[in-house]
């Protein structure tokens, strides 16, 4: 392949310091892409990320921000189209799990979930909405999980957040389709991060029992997937689920 699959386009992460979200971090640069990220941890990996970024030659730039702060989320997409001239490809990876059984779920549990899984993807999809229509061009790509399509016990907040995603792109398709702006889900199943290296063996391996190809899959082989859609090779896809989960669903 001579030219990079995201060569010459702008991505914007959320959530792009850790797990899934530094991988696709790690990938779109890899594949050509200037990069703008939010984080909403620690401003030194975020900075240490953004250093090495500029020492392979990326344009990047990060940005600390809340996911579920609507007025933020408009000050991010403004001051990347501000910084590159476009703003091709959003992925919006930001979330976080409170798990809890429902007897037990305190609405904190509740509301944090869903304000940070999916009413941060309300905000940053309608941030960049007018830069892409304006354009005429671009990619929304939505993480959600294999939980939102098939539910799990003890996850009914993440559950419904990630579910919800799944509403959220197939309309948000619909509606931007005749602008040639894609929106897309991805739901990953059992993906191997520093979150997962803490679940006890037995219980690992009784997961890896229900899943085909008996592994765990990595953030990269998640990464790629984003990549993918996010660039013009993908350009006849919109409103879809796929699912990255080794056979499991």
């Amino acid at each position: 392949m001579s030219e990079k699959l995201l060569q010459g386009k702008t991505v914007l992460i959320t959530g792009g310091t850790r797990g899934i979200g530094e991988a696709i971090v790690h990938e779109c640069a890899a594949q050509g892409a200037r990069v703008a990220f939010t984080y909403a941890g620690s401003t030194a990996k975020a900075q240490e990320l953004e250093t090495q970024l500029a020492q392979a030659g990326v344009q990047a730039i990060s940005f600390q921000a809340d996911a579920a702060d609507f007025a933020r989320a408009q000050e991010v997409a403004d001051a990347v189209v501000e910084k590159f001239g476009t703003l091709d490809v959003l992925i919006n990876n930001a979330g976080i799990t409170r798990d809890n059984l429902l007897l037990r779920m305190g609405e904190d549990q509740w509301d944090e979930v869903l304000d940070k899984n999916l009413k941060s993807v309300f905000n940053y999809t309608k941030a960049v909405a007018k830069p892409m229509m304006k354009a005429r061009t671009g990619s929304i790509i939505n993480m959600s999980s294999v939980v939102g399509v098939n539910g799990n016990a003890g996850q009914a907040n993440y559950a419904a957040s990630k579910a919800g995603i799944l509403g959220f792109t197939k309309s948000i398709a619909k509606e931007l389709a005749s602008r040639n702006i894609r929106c897309n889900a991805v739901a990953p199943g059992f993906i191997a991060t520093e979150m997962t290296e803490q679940i006890p063996q037995a219980e690992l391996a009784k997961w890896l029992e229900n899943i085909p190809m008996k592994r765990a899959g990595t953030p990269q082989e998640v990464a790629r997937l984003c990549t993918f859609l996010g660039s013009d090779w993908s350009a006849y896809i919109t409103g879809q689920v796929i699912l990255i989960d080794g056979g499991m669903s």
